[in-house]
């Protein structure tokens, strides 16, 4: 599938085992999430600009690389609020804006009940991050806003993808990558992935 990265890392593997467990309580679900966050935008950011820079060692002079583009998480509210402490980690200079959405149950399509994104862009390359890309329709929605906003190189970093939700995406913004650890076999009547693991806002948050 073209311009679609499921992950294929052990780690990754493992982490996402535990996570879809039932009985993984909401403090080891949350430690999860930021783990397999980290090690997915790990993966995202392999093409990421860099520039050459001359340092000192303690023993001689050297060159090395500093990153080059200005770093943006997009978080889509609430759920993407979990992978942002173990992006944070990787990348702590970067800038956090936060969109807002819900998915209407009757109708699953998305409505956008916060943005706030400044009036200019001020940074190079956004990181949507949303544990599940379901329908498509958040994201759909949340890259209309960030091109719309003047950013041109975006990414979607989630845990499970519906091929539904690839679809969508796909289909409006074939552009954008999708960095995902899994991607599961359909979308049940609800909207939700199956096998999924369930609404992961609830068990983040306990709710």
């Amino acid at each position: 599938m073209i311009n679609v990265y499921p992950s294929t890392h052990p780690l990754v593997r493992h982490k996402l085992t535990k996570l879809r467990d039932e009985h993984t309580e909401p403090k080891k679900f949350r430690e999860l999430v930021r783990e397999l966050a980290a090690l997915l935008t790990y993966e995202a950011t392999i093409d990421l600009a860099t520039r050459r820079v001359q340092v000192q060692t303690p023993m001689a002079g050297t060159q090395g690389d500093y990153l080059e583009e200005k770093i943006g998480l997009i978080p889509i509210l609430r759920a993407g609020l979990g992978m942002v402490e173990g992006v944070w980690e990787l990348m702590p200079s970067a800038e956090v804006w936060h969109i807002g959405m819900y998915r209407d149950e009757r109708t699953l399509k998305p409505v956008a009940y916060y943005n706030k994104l400044p009036v200019q862009p001020t940074v190079a390359v956004c990181l949507i991050l949303d544990p599940m890309l379901a329908t498509g329709g958040s994201a759909v929605a949340c890259v209309d806003i960030l091109k719309q906003w003047g950013v041109t190189k975006i990414k979607f970093v989630g845990l499970i993808a519906a091929p539904e939700g690839i679809q969508r995406l796909h289909g409006a913004h074939p552009d954008v990558p999708i960095h995902i650890a899994a991607i599961d076999d359909h979308l049940n009547e609800h909207g939700y992935i199956i096998p999924g693991l369930g609404d992961a806002g609830d068990r983040l948050f306990g709710t």
